[in-house]
């Protein structure tokens, strides 16, 4: 039966499995959209900017493991997304953003809003391509899939011309999705063996790339049985259970100075799903380039990853779920460091416990509160500012998937992120942390939470400036402030507007009230934390700098 191209896309991606569609319309991929009015079974969430529906996107794909589907439209709408996109390279995070595209006889003309995207993206995604034929949709969809989960997870990008959407065809037989499950060598589990029994001050250090709920169970039990402390990286705290006693902290902005140096002194580091980025080595200090002095184990599903940047004693590549599988029952003979693994837990332990600042409202106090009581796998998201190094150093992660922040930094994603959550799992209690300028990013986000009753809660830590710029700006250039100061709306009466239930804190004692009346009222909400710009981290105030 010969249907037109936007029917045949939304067949392919129906058949592979996506439930989920997140969007800005265009009148460049009308035809897509026509064909969803068929099909109730896929939600199309509207939003509001292209930048947070891809950010939504990424998100998803954080959470499934599987790609998170973006439409937008030619031009202005494909040049916002491409905030979304960054995070998802970065984040190797699987990703398909469809583009609306000009009719293929208008192109090379400069039409309206006419761009190249396989050559604006490309350096940015595993793929970028444009289907000129209605009859290999199916084939390009496939491809998209499998190339954006295989390997090093991340983003791809298919460029839908106006006319192939429109033209009929007939649909192509779609392969089954089925992502790569590469093995563990047995050459390299014994190498694994030698490298580890030698070791004396061996770590651990846990990333996202391939991980699993399954990764996280058996990795806990093979540290336990070999008395190996585990670290997460940057942003990656969820990896492993933070309650857990060989758990020792994150790597990342603001390491805990006693977990640097016990990087820096290992002399075996295992590390599995993450690269060694400019974050997690604290601008390629804590280890060496490119030689180690620490000997290197890297576990990665993507092999151009592995000896990019530091040299490695054992690659294995690999998903980081079939790497923790195969060493589940491994047992070492080691001569370790008596008690080693409970020193360095107490430390972490120490850095954890709040802190007294100078103010009405203590932050800590407050994460410390919500990691006490909120359920287990509660998801909370954030985007990029000084307010989420109290979120990082106070909030116990227990559960795989329920943190979702970008390592690549960006603002405005802690919102897109938690509307992605709760459409995943409606069920799941969703938290975003914003600093005032991070949710100005995609604020008009909350639009999309009402209209779709995503009833998610919005922390929103307000000291009037763009913090973590005004923090270096001090360090850098003492008392000469400019651009860093913030007139900033009043966030609750703003969020009544949106249709959100919104209240106001300025004291410590406030907020478990105000958080316990934004459940109850059935609505997203959104609840402004006033906080003094002076306390400008959890141990430093901004006259200090």
């Amino acid at each position: 039966m010969n249907l037109n191209g936007g029917s045949v896309l939304i067949n392919c991606l129906k058949a592979l499995g996506a439930r989920h569609l997140f969007a800005v319309p265009g009148e460049s991929y009308l035809a897509a959209l026509d064909a969803l009015y068929d099909h109730d079974d896929i939600e199309l969430i509207t939003c509001r900017q292209e930048g947070g529906a891809a950010m939504m996107a990424d998100a998803y794909g954080k959470l499934t493991g599987r790609p998170g589907i973006c439409f937008v439209t030619r031009g202005p709408g494909a040049t916002n997304a491409s905030a979304g996109v960054h995070i998802a390279a970065q984040d190797s995070t699987p990703m398909i953003l469809f583009i609306g595209q000009v009719a293929t006889d208008m192109m090379e003309r400069e039409a309206f809003q006419e761009i190249d995207y396989r050559r604006f993206f490309s350096p940015m995604v595993k793929w970028a391509a444009q289907i000129d034929n209605p009859g290999r949709i199916c084939e390009f969809v496939s491809r998209a899939y499998h190339t954006a989960v295989n390997g090093r997870p991340g983003p791809v990008v298919l460029a839908l011309p106006e006319n192939v959407l429109s033209a009929s065809t007939s649909q192509q037989p779609l392969p089954e999705f089925r992502p790569n499950h590469t093995g563990v060598p047995t050459s390299a589990i014994t190498e694994l063996t030698e490298l580890l029994q030698k070791a004396e001050r061996p770590l651990i250090l846990t990333g996202r790339a391939g991980w699993s709920t399954e990764a996280t169970k058996s990795l806990q039990i093979f540290a336990e049985n070999n008395r190996i402390p585990v670290a997460a990286t940057f942003r990656c705290q969820d990896t492993f259970d933070n309650r857990h006693p060989n758990y020792i902290g994150d790597v990342g902005i603001g390491i805990n100075p006693e977990l640097a140096q016990i990087i820096k002194q290992a002399d075996t580091l295992v590390l599995i799903g993450a690269r060694l980025g400019e974050m997690t080595t604290a601008g390629y200090s804590l280890i060496d380039v490119p030689l180690p002095k620490q000997s290197l184990i890297h576990v990665y599903p993507g092999a151009e990853e592995i000896n990019r940047t530091y040299a490695v004693d054992l690659a294995i590549n690999c998903s980081a779920t079939a790497f923790c599988r195969a060493i589940e029952t491994l047992q070492l003979t080691r001569q370790d460091k008596p008690n080693a693994v409970q020193q360095y837990r107490s430390n972490y332990l120490n850095w954890n416990e709040a802190v007294k600042a100078d103010c009405d409202v203590q932050l800590s106090e407050i994460v410390k509160w919500l990691s006490d009581n909120l359920p287990d796998d509660a998801i909370l998201t954030n985007g990029a500012g000084n307010y989420s190094a109290w979120l990082h150093r106070f909030f116990q992660y227990k559960h795989y998937h329920t943190q979702l922040a970008p390592t690549s930094g960006s603002m405005g994603y802690g919102l897109p992120a938690a509307l992605a959550a709760k459409t995943h799992d409606r069920n799941k209690t969703v938290v975003c942390f914003a600093g005032d300028g991070c949710l100005q990013m995609t604020i008009q986000e909350l639009a999309t939470a009402v209209q779709f009753n995503l009833n998610i809660i919005v922390i929103v830590i307000n000291n009037n400036s763009w913090g973590t710029i005004r923090m270096h700006q001090e360090k850098t250039y003492p008392g000469r402030v400019k651009g860093t100061d913030l007139v900033n709306p009043d966030f609750t009466c703003l969020a009544k507007a949106y249709g959100l239930h919104s209240e106001s804190v300025s004291k410590t004692q406030e907020f478990a009230p105000a958080f316990t009346r934004a459940v109850e009222s059935g609505r997203p909400a959104l609840i402004e934390i006033q906080h003094p710009l002076e306390v400008i981290n959890p141990t430093t105030r901004l006259g200090e700098l």
